[in-house]
């Protein structure tokens, strides 16, 4: 069974950072792939990035594009997500999901946000405060 554990979420003020943690297990990261995502409330689910476990190749949607970074310990099974420079509308719940197969490009990664495909974290919850 795959299962997708995110932590490191909490209460920060702005211009702070994090780095949200994505522990997996019961899937070879080595082929496929983890996107984080995030919802805010209200809002729909969006994307940010992905990372390729063949070869930690990264995608980021142009909005997380500069104070997002995706990056991958293998040893531990872990995917991370550092987050620069928090504003207030950071505010949301974060998840981390995989599938199978590389990231593809951004259309590709577009599609999996719409699809809800592969499996999911229960998130995690960053609250950025002024």
């Amino acid at each position: 069974e795959v299962q997708l554990v995110e932590s490191g979420g909490g209460l920060v003020q702005a211009g702070g950072s994090l780095r949200l943690s994505c522990s997996v297990s019961g899937f070879d990261l080595d082929r496929g792939c983890i996107g984080w995502f995030r919802q805010a409330p209200g809002k729909e689910r969006e994307g940010l990035g992905c990372i390729s476990g063949s070869d930690h190749s990264t995608i980021y949607v142009d909005s997380a594009e500069g104070r997002f970074t995706i990056s991958e310990d293998k040893d531990k099974s872990t995917v991370y997500l550092q987050i620069n420079n928090l504003a207030p509308e950071d505010t949301a719940v974060y998840y981390c999901a995989t599938r199978a197969g590389p990231c593809g490009g951004i259309m590709v990664f577009k599609l999996w946000i719409l699809s809800g495909l592969g499996s999911w974290g229960q998130g995690t919850q960053v609250t950025v405060s002024t």
